[in-house]
């Protein structure tokens, strides 16, 4: 019989101080060595298992104890129970965790040099469309990088490219359909 065995799981339910204390102490080796497993085996490091481990904790009290209230001793022992949970919890936290970005305002403009050629090729008007908007393009289409590669390359979020993708083609459009109209008008 573990210590876990020993836990009062209703008064765990309840909200017990006392209760809570001794169940944090007897599940933390458990719950430390199913994240640890996890970060393990998916690359993670020692901080990224104690993380997740602290995220099992904070989990189970959010929402007023709903995880805790939803334990039912018939279908798991509150070991099994909870490493469930354990694992859940550091998968959650390998999903969460990203690569270090920065702004895309923050990439200096070399790094950024649009070629003279790209906005020929593209019969874009000089000035329609922001030098970022413009290397955005650049990367997607000239290139042939998806979005997620063009993040990694110029060092920002993959929703921030989507974003400059999406302003200049939406600049791309009104200019071109203006400029349709009144070639037919």
């Amino acid at each position: 019989m573990t210590a876990l065995d020993d836990i009062d799981t209703l008064a765990l339910k309840a909200g017990d101080k006392r209760t809570w204390h001794r169940f944090v102490a007897a599940s933390a080796s458990l719950v430390h060595a199913v994240t640890r497993r996890v970060m393990a085996a998916h690359g993670g490091t020692a901080d990224d298992a104690l993380d997740a481990a602290q995220d099992v904790y904070v989990r189970l009290v959010a929402n007023e104890r709903r995880l805790v209230q939803g334990f039912d001793p018939a279908r798991a022992s509150l070991a099994t129970w909870l490493a469930v949970v354990g694992r859940s919890c550091a998968i959650d936290h390998l999903r969460r965790r990203r690569q270090p970005t920065s702004a895309l305002e923050d990439v200096p403009e070399a790094a950024m040099a649009v070629e003279g050629r790209h906005v020929e090729r593209l019969n874009i008007p000089t000035g329609l469309l922001t030098d970022r908007q413009a290397l955005v393009l650049k990367l997607l289409y000239d290139r042939d990088m998806d979005v997620a590669d063009a993040a990694r390359f110029l060092n920002v979020d993959a929703q921030t490219v989507r974003s400059t993708h999406h302003k200049a083609m939406l600049r791309l459009r009104e200019h071109f359909d203006v400029e349709d109209r009144a070639g037919r008008g």
